[in-house]
């Protein structure tokens, strides 16, 4: 395959296999009594626009651990395996932290060099698992750091780019880490206290991943691009602490894609790219809104 024949699909067409696989999802879970949320910039496209930001690439899914393991163990039986992958966290071909559900026969290449030949790359949504916090401030801290520790290992397996000096000297003394006792740390908190934290959604700010409970028990329906999915209950104070003033736009120059991937193909596995990965010279994809 030659740069020419590179498939690089539309905004809308990567958010309508986005949201094929969101109704997989919601299936699977109904059909299974498995609780989630919509959560982070899916949440704010539900309540700002009823579905995607339309300059948004990206789909989020949020469970407690309980829920979350059950949809891991549960969900392949009764899972449409002909069109979707689930990607477990620390599987085989997939060392990270969370799971996604994949859509067989497409290609979503991100701004990696994958150690793993195997690991599927198909366009993808995350489901993130959501850990009792700690009952104090400083055990939250801990769990915090803990979560770093365990998030560089992983990024490392995967063979996460980076231009950072400091991002590579973190992830090499990492590397000498044991995980396991990291992550012990990171789920163990405070079973049933008022507040859960996301730090395995891959957290950047501590401030924005410490949140209420009530968040991911007490849910409603909100309007998703002509279907209903379960959000908070209180989506309002969700949102307003994860972006304060979330109804108000950003300014035209502020509304594009993250750039977190390189090519995205609807039409074509991610395997006919396999000899090309490593040579790829073009733009990463991105668009802005029209």
């Amino acid at each position: 395959m030659t740069e020419n024949d590179l498939q690089h699909a539309t905004l809308a067409e990567h958010q309508a296999a986005l949201l094929r696989l969101l109704r997989e999802f919601d299936r699977v879970c109904k059909e299974l009594n498995i609780p989630y949320v919509l959560f982070a910039g899916t949440l704010l496209g539900a309540v700002r626009h009823q579905g995607f930001i339309p300059w948004d690439d990206d789909l989020d899914v949020l469970m407690l651990r309980k829920d979350y393991l059950r949809f891991l163990t549960e969900a392949p039986a009764v899972l449409d395996t002909d069109a979707f992958f689930l990607q477990k966290e620390f599987s085989e071909h997939w060392p990270l932290f969370f799971s996604k559900l994949r859509l067989n026969g497409t290609t979503c290449l991100e701004k990696i060099h994958p150690k793993d030949p195997q690991m599927h790359q198909g366009i993808y949504i995350d489901i993130f698992p959501c850990d009792d916090a700690r009952g104090t401030k400083l055990g939250r801290r801990m769990q915090f750091a803990a979560s770093k520790v365990v998030i560089a290992k992983a990024l490392d397996r995967r063979g996460y780019d980076t231009d950072s000096a400091a991002k590579k000297v973190i992830m090499a003394l990492c590397r000498l880490l044991p995980q396991k006792p990291f992550l012990r740390w990171v789920q163990r908190g405070r079973a049933e206290g008022d507040a859960v934290h996301t730090f395995l959604a891959g957290a950047r700010k501590y401030s924005k991943n410490v949140i209420p409970r009530r968040f991911l028990t007490q849910r409603c329906e909100v309007t998703f691009e002509g279907g209903t999915y379960p959000a908070p209950a209180d989506y309002d104070a969700c949102l307003r602490m994860l972006y304060g003033d979330y109804m108000t736009l950003p300014p035209p120059e502020g509304r594009v894609c993250k750039q977190h991937t390189i090519l995205v193909d609807t039409e074509h596995s991610y395997e006919a790219y396999a000899d090309y990965r490593d040579g790829m010279t073009f733009e990463v994809y991105t668009r802005s809104i029209r």
